[in-house]
């Protein structure tokens, strides 16, 4: 089934193609079956809010396929990207356990199917079936050192270039190399990215050009190749 987003819609975690691939989808059919039970399908255009940092937690949200940008905000409406996640991550998990508010806002930035669970439902589950509550906890585990990882990039990095340079690495890591280069999509705006690492729109778009200029990547729309992975690392070396 195709949605109008032109999505490949996956209706049951107990079918789903890449539950063998996926941390929390890989479990013992019983448990597969139960959360088959318990979630609810939906797909989401660009631009869609799957939640809103402060808002009571309703429940979870299994991210079947799209990305989406998590995000906190000041006062003085100053906006930082905690994270992008990817297919397969559970969104609103860590308030969706503790009780508390969501801590992030959790924005569609491309046509997605994010699958929700409410609360009660969800900690049932997890009292019901042990592993499942493993995978949880490793889970939460991640999310807490992705936390300390993004905490690294923006606090310990000297440089707008150094911080950018682990980004791209960062975002390439999971893309096979090919003849040397690798190859990704980057849907993300200067804007978002600057709100990512810490710097201003204008400032990536100017490390970014440098970075072109040097060779050490090379851009066309959205579709980034990145030409040195060698100079990058040095960057975030500071060498």
């Amino acid at each position: 089934m195709r949605s109008p987003y032109g999505l490949q819609i996956i209706e049951n975690c107990a079918t789903c193609p890449h539950k063998e691939d996926r941390l929390f989808c890989n479990l013992a059919p019983a448990a597969l079956q139960r959360l088959a039970e318990i979630t609810g399908s939906a797909t989401y255009p660009k631009g869609a809010t799957l939640f809103v940092e402060g808002q009571p937690a309703r429940g979870v949200f299994i991210l079947c396929s799209g990305h989406v940008k998590l995000s906190t905000s000041a006062s003085d409406g100053k906006t930082l990207i905690l994270r992008i996640s990817e297919p397969g991550d559970l969104l609103g998990l860590p308030a969706t356990i503790s009780g508390r508010a969501y801590e992030v806002t959790a924005d569609v930035i491309e046509p997605t199917q994010a699958n929700f669970i409410s609360r009660t439902d969800f900690l049932n589950f997890l009292r019901d079936h042990g592993e499942a509550a493993v995978r949880v906890a490793q889970e939460l585990s991640e999310t807490y050192q992705s936390a300390f990882a993004e905490m690294r990039t923006i606090g310990l990095s000297h440089s707008a270039g150094e911080k950018l340079a682990r980004f791209i690495l960062d975002w390439g890591a999971n893309h096979k190399s090919e003849n040397g280069s690798v190859k990704f999509k980057l849907t993300l705006t200067h804007e978002e990215i600057a709100q990512m690492i810490g710097a201003s729109r204008e400032t990536v778009t100017r490390v970014f050009a440098d970075f072109k200029k040097k060779n050490l990547l090379q851009i066309k729309g959205s579709s980034v190749t990145i030409k040195s992975q060698s100079g990058l690392e040095r960057l975030v070396q500071g060498s």
